[in-house]
């Protein structure tokens, strides 16, 4: 049975974050209080598209919330996807909530709170990779805050130059990190001795631009 994802708020995230996850075969239904954001979401094959106020819990009652097992937050603002990720959480009982904030410092308010995953563009993501495995082909690029901030997933075939190297002999843009390894169907946080093997998939944590230079470095491309 296809796991179902709630998506609320957000405009380029959001639509990145649906095309990913539809691909991957997830259950997809995107809220947004922005009409013409829903028109642009409804052109997306597959996402059920929701206009509405994410934070009021009768929209959530309508979107059937209850039947998702996922939640994300995208809206602009870090008290709105609180409140979304709490209602989803304590009224709906949604399994897995996953708050996107802009204020490093909330993170760990956000945390004691009871979500699962907080994002935020100059904090670690690994958790929310790990948790949904948006990783598939290299193409596949998230931005995070605004912009500033993307992930970048990079399959590494048995020609890369870096196949048998640890992380900390791979020679990486300074605002790039690899934040996580898909290996088989396991996802590793590495630590500066872990080796890269050929058939990982390496998801990158960088500045808006420094992933391209990053990719080539990996795969000799």
């Amino acid at each position: 049975m296809k796991k179902k994802v709630l998506l609320v708020g957000g405009r380029s995230k959001s639509k990145s974050l649906a095309l990913s996850l539809i691909k991957r075969g997830y259950q997809v239904t995107a809220i947004n209080d922005i009409y013409d954001d829903c028109l642009k979401l409804a052109e997306i094959k597959k996402l059920s598209v929701i206009f509405g106020d994410g934070t009021k819990p009768f929209v959530l009652e309508d979107a059937d919330a209850a039947a998702y097992d996922i939640a994300i937050a995208l809206t602009s603002k870090d008290e709105d996807n609180l409140v979304v990720c709490e209602l989803c959480k304590k009224r709906f009982h949604i399994k897995k909530t996953v708050a996107l904030v802009s204020d490093p410092k909330k993170t760990d308010f956000f945390y004691k709170m009871g979500i699962d995953s907080v994002v935020c563009a100059i904090s670690a993501v690994t958790s929310i990779i790990e948790q949904q495995a948006f990783v598939d082909e290299m193409a596949n690029i998230v931005p995070i805050g605004e912009g500033r901030i993307q992930i970048a997933e990079v399959p590494i075939t048995g020609s890369a130059p870096v196949v048998g190297k640890k992380i900390w002999e791979i020679d990486l843009p300074k605002e790039v990190i690899i934040g996580c390894i898909l290996r088989s169907n396991t996802a590793m946080i590495p630590r500066g001795d872990t080796r890269i093997l050929a058939g990982d998939v390496l998801v990158l944590i960088s500045s808006s631009g420094q992933e391209i230079a990053a990719v080539k470095g990996l795969t000799g491309r």
